[in-house]
C-alpha cells in the first residue's frame, strides 16, 4: 500500500512564502505524475500545479509566476514553493500521486491535506 504525508502548511502574511512537501512511501513500482490541488471552503477542489516524472510542469493561471512545483525522485517527494502569497491562496492543499503498483495496475493516492492561511 502507498501513503502520502504532507507538511509545511501554516499561517503567513500576504506577500510571504511557504514551502509544502509531500513524501510518498510504501510498495511502488513507479510514480508517474504528481500534483498539488487546493480546496477553499464552499469551493470545488482545483488543480494548482502538476509535474511529470521527467519534470515537465503546468500551473493554474492564478499561481503562475508565484508558485513552483518540483520533485526529488530519489526521495519520492514533491514540493510546492509558494511566494508572494495572497489571501485568495487560503485553502487546504492536497498532494496527489499517480502510482504504478507492483501488480502493474495504476492508482491515484491523496495526502491528508495541509492548511494554508494567508492574512492581511
Amino acid at each position: 500500500q502507498v501513503q502520502l504525508v504532507e507538511s509545511g502548511g501554516g499561517l503567513v502574511q500576504a506577500g510571504g512564502s511557504l514551502r509544502l512537501s509531500c513524501a510518498a512511501s510504501g510498495s511502488m513500482f513507479y510514480i508517474n505524475a504528481m500534483a498539488w490541488y487546493r480546496q477553499a471552503p464552499g469551493k470545488q477542489r482545483e488543480l494548482v500545479a502538476h509535474i511529470t516524472s521527467r519534470g515537465s510542469t503546468n500551473y493554474a493561471d492564478s499561481v503562475k509566476g508565484r508558485f513552483t512545483i518540483s520533485r526529488d525522485n530519489a526521495k519520492n517527494t514533491v514540493y510546492l514553493q509558494m511566494n508572494s502569497l495572497k489571501p485568495d491562496d487560503t485553502a487546504v492543499y492536497y498532494c496527489n500521486a499517480d502510482v504504478i503498483l507492483l501488480s502493474g495496475t495504476t492508482h491515484d493516492y491523496w495526502g491528508q491535506g495541509t492548511q494554508v492561511t494567508v492574512s492581511s
